[in-house]
């Protein structure tokens, strides 16, 4: 392997894999668990699904649920660090 890649390479291609992995996570999650994709044939014959509960709990998820009580920082240590006057 050392012939074929520089070391160089190596944080490129682990910022690439993660890319990667978060595109795959999010593509097969919208496949399986989205209320508007229908894979099976019985549901793609409906024109109109009534199915807002699901659709309610697919775009509230406990994801989003814990990052509404957080506050709206991505560093926040580095944000108090700056701001406050001492």
């Amino acid at each position: 392997m050392g012939r074929w890649m520089k070391p160089e390479v190596y944080p490129l291609m682990a910022a690439m894999s993660f890319v990667t992995g978060m595109c795959i996570f999010q593509l097969t999650r919208n496949v399986l668990l989205n209320p508007d994709v229908r894979i099976n044939k019985a549901h793609r014959t409906t024109a109109v699904l009534e199915n807002q509960e699901e659709g309610e709990k697919y775009a509230e998820h406990s994801l989003r649920k814990f990052l509404r009580t957080r506050p709206p920082e991505v560093m926040p240590t580095v944000n108090r660090f700056f701001t406050d006057n001492k």
